[in-house]
């Protein structure tokens, strides 16, 4: 039996992981459950899987929480705040931390999880946006074995050679090809962007996410943290990476070797596959996913994509060239425009205009330590509230 903390459980990766888990209680045991402030949800969630603990990041979440638990038989303590979720990433009791909690909220868990040398699911790739080198130094000094959940990168794991982490210097790896399914705003007219609303934002063709990762889709600048953290993951510049649309999402990425095969990962748009394969490493288990039907599968398409149509993942990209603390700019200011477009005070294009402010005016440099990072993520955040509300309302 294997302890298991889900930072993120009430979000969609959580929610899948949590039917994964489901599947092998001879294998796996949830120690940990944590969430934001959706108490509703996590009582029903410690009500089925009995956890050792439960946090909260809201205080006054926790509070209404342990409330509620304190009037049932369920064993559960609740904890909070961020404290609450360095704990239950780091108990001895623990081998696996699934990390998706989505934005910068699960930079200091996850790095705590790599510093008491875990084995980390890695669904939340702003930490290691913002954090690039000092999160990876720190998987390596704590022993921590980093395994990708995400859909494209877990498929690059799969199709790279066993011993890529030595380097991909003489193992024939060219470059990797991302793919992404285009969002649902793919083929609209580029003069009627200004008018998409939130809804139709998060009405992803393929895959149930969260909203904000629905919105990330949209832009594609989902894709452009995923080359950023690509380049992490994998030992890659950003010139080894290249981003097709593929709108099937069948293939959910391919490695591009030197003797001209292309290697590719295929399956269902189910993040239950890259879930199980991540917790079960280096074995094979069932993970709930029907097989691919190939005699079914029809045509299977790919595209360049238009930077004019998704400027955000040209956004990324010169970021990633950048380097230093660009990266952490680009992702808070993300997380600020999203969350003003969710709330209906900034129209979709205006998305990129806001980061693109901000990139402009971030500092040379790279943050030295996790404080610095937050720093500049903190100062980020407060740049990019001036053009969100210069540009409310402005189509262009």
């Amino acid at each position: 039996m294997k302890g298991v903390t889900l930072l993120g459980a009430t979000g969609s990766i959580g929610t899948s992981t949590l039917d994964v888990l489901s599947r092998h209680p001879d294998r796996y045991r949830v120690e940990a459950l944590t969430a934001h402030r959706d108490v509703t949800g996590m009582l029903a969630l410690c009500s089925r899987f009995r956890p050792r603990y439960a946090v909260m990041a809201d205080a006054g979440a926790a509070s209404e929480l342990a409330g509620k638990l304190s009037v049932g038989d369920c064993p559960t303590e609740v904890l909070a705040g961020v404290d609450g979720l360095e704990q239950v990433a780091t108990l001895d009791q623990v081998e696996i931390v699934v990390a998706a909690i989505v934005g910068a909220a699960g930079l200091l868990p996850t790095l705590a999880a790599a510093r008491a040398g875990k084995r980390i699911l890695l669904a939340n790739k702003e930490a290691l946006v913002m954090s690039g080198r000092l999160f990876i130094d720190e998987v390596v000094a704590g022993g921590a074995e980093l395994l990708p959940v995400d859909s494209e990168h877990n498929a690059i794991f799969q199709c790279l050679p066993v011993d890529f982490r030595r380097g991909l210097d003489g193992t024939g790896v060219t470059h990797i090809l991302l793919t992404a399914s285009g969002g649902p705003f793919r083929e609209t007219p580029l003069e009627k962007l200004a008018r998409v609303t939130p809804d139709q934002a998060c009405a992803h063709p393929n895959w149930e996410m969260g909203r904000k990762i629905s919105v990330d889709s949209a832009t594609m600048m989902n894709k452009g943290l995923e080359v950023i953290e690509a380049c992490w993951l994998f030992g890659l510049s950003p010139e080894q990476i290249e981003v097709v649309i593929h709108p099937q999402s069948l293939v959910h990425s391919m490695v591009q070797y030197t003797d001209g095969s292309l290697l590719a990962e295929l399956g269902r748009p189910d993040m239950r596959t890259a879930i199980t394969h991540a917790l079960a490493w280096p074995e094979r288990i069932e993970s709930g996913v029907a097989p691919l039907d190939t005699a079914a599968l029809g045509q299977l398409d790919f595209s360049e994509p238009s930077l004019e149509r998704f400027p955000c993942l040209d956004l990324a990209y010169r970021a990633a060239h950048a380097g230093g603390g660009a990266p952490t700019v680009l992702n808070a200011a993300n997380e600020v425009a999203v969350a003003a477009f969710l709330a209906g005070t900034l129209p979709f294009p205006a998305i990129a205009r806001v980061i693109e402010e901000c990139l402009e005016g971030c500092p040379a440099g790279n943050p030295g330590d996790v404080e610095a990072i937050l720093a500049l993520d903190g100062e980020a955040r407060q740049r990019a509230v001036e053009p969100c509300a210069g540009l409310a309302g402005d189509p262009g």
